[in-house]
């Protein structure tokens, strides 16, 4: 399956659009708890609950770009994500507000099938860059949407900011049914097999296993520290309204910029060398938001160095994957999502007790903490890790080993000496 010209950037601009939603809600969450009748403490479920339908939509809906057609998957999911935002905007209640939240975010998690879709569509030399631009699409989604959805919530009410966004979706699903591909990619088994078999994959894969837990570590704090900022801000003596919180989110435009250049380098360097250099990035502005956020130059500093890290090394370890076998790159990315948003739960739930018992000292020092855990985890050089990069760990050339778990697959014969040092990553 090769993808038009142009398709990258579609599926690039559905993912951003398609994520925003997770958090385009953020700064208004204060509007949301009073309009609701909802505590402060319990109107950070909001976020949880959408990360929780991003791991059903990653266990039972990301498997399905395997089997389905680029347009029809893509279109589907966006529908069911524009279902949900109107359920959203309806909602006069926590309990439904909360079960609108999960479907939400199992529309959302179309922007994990555009990664897969954009890696598998282009050739293998190209692959990190068009994932860094898919990439690059979520973290304009994620940077736009706090700023976007706080001054649309000041404007137009949170009902209608995502009344709003629920349009602009709708745009999105008409141009992936136009430009994406009609044409089924070959199964590898039925649906049901394929989801009985996603335990084994990462039993299997090495590689996988990796991944899933530095990326877990990164994304919790990633989570954590913009749901403990927004609650944080919120209170005395900062007292920060809705647009005021949503500016913070322009910290992330140095995250934007730099995806595109980690993508030329994940394909030039490989992977593991930029998840290296993502984390020390992280650990610096983590460091700086421990400093307290009396001072916004520093803390605007610091979130954009954590964001930067935390997209830049996404981008890497989703090129990684989808190395291990394109053919199951649904599966394996499946997988690798599932559990990575399940620690974005975990960081987005334990935020607002975190600031309420020990202010945010106890917040930016867990975010510290976890990124300084991935990026030592990340030091470690394997010749595995390079799983399905083609040939000795330069783009483009054949001959190339297939690492599974120490053992070489069938589907590329060995060559007669082990691959070149520089072939880590």
């Amino acid at each position: 399956m090769n993808l038009r010209r142009g398709a990258v950037g579609i599926l690039a601009c559905t993912a951003g659009t398609a994520l925003a939603n997770n958090y385009a809600v953020q700064p208004a969450l204060g509007d949301v708890a009073r309009s609701t009748g909802t505590s402060a403490a319990a109107i950070g479920l909001v976020t949880t609950a959408a990360l929780t339908g991003c791991i059903a939509g990653f266990a039972f809906l990301l498997p399905l770009a395997d089997r389905a057609a680029p347009r029809r998957l893509v279109a589907g999911q966006l529908l069911l994500l524009t279902a949900g935002l109107g359920l959203a905007a309806s909602a006069r209640g926590p309990v439904l507000l909360l079960v609108a939240y999960v479907v939400i975010g199992a529309g959302a998690s179309v922007s994990a099938a555009a990664s897969t879709i954009a890696g598998r569509g282009v050739p293998p030399q190209r692959r990190g860059a068009a994932v860094a631009l898919v990439a690059a699409g979520m973290s304009a989604g994620i940077l736009l949407s706090r700023l976007v959805g706080g001054a649309l919530a000041d404007a137009l009410g949170w009902r209608g900011m995502l009344l709003a966004f629920a349009g602009l979706v709708l745009v999105c699903a008409a141009g992936a049914w136009l430009r994406l591909p009609a044409e089924r990619p070959a199964p590898t088994g039925g649906y049901l097999a394929t989801l009985t078999a996603l335990p084994g994959l990462l039993r299997r894969y090495r590689t996988l296993r990796r991944a899933v837990l530095t990326g877990s570590l990164w994304y919790f704090a990633f989570s954590l520290v913009w749901v403990a900022l927004t609650v944080r801000l919120a209170q005395p003596p900062y007292a920060l309204d809705a647009a005021e919180i949503g500016l913070y989110s322009l910290a992330g435009a140095l995250g934007f910029a730099a995806l595109p250049v980690a993508g030329r380098l994940g394909d030039r360097f490989g992977p593991r060398r930029v998840i290296c250099a993502s984390m020390a990035t992280a650990v610096a502005g983590a460091a700086l938001l421990c400093t307290g956020l009396d001072r916004p130059a520093v803390t605007a500093a610091g979130l954009a160095l954590v964001d930067t890290g935390c997209f830049t090394a996404q981008a890497a370890n989703q090129t990684r994957i989808l190395g291990v076998d394109p053919r199951r790159g649904g599966s394996l990315s499946g997988v690798y999502l599932l559990l990575y948003f399940l620690a974005g739960v975990v960081g987005s739930a334990l935020a607002a007790p975190l600031v309420t018992s020990g202010g945010w000292p106890a917040a930016s020092g867990a975010v510290l903490g976890a990124l300084l855990l991935a990026g030592l985890l990340a030091l470690p050089r394997d010749p595995r890790d390079d799983a399905g990069r083609p040939g000795r760990g330069r783009p483009g050339r054949p001959g190339g080993r297939w690492w599974l778990g120490g053992r070489l697959s069938p589907r590329t014969a060995a060559p007669a000496s082990p691959p070149a040092p520089r072939a880590a990553s």
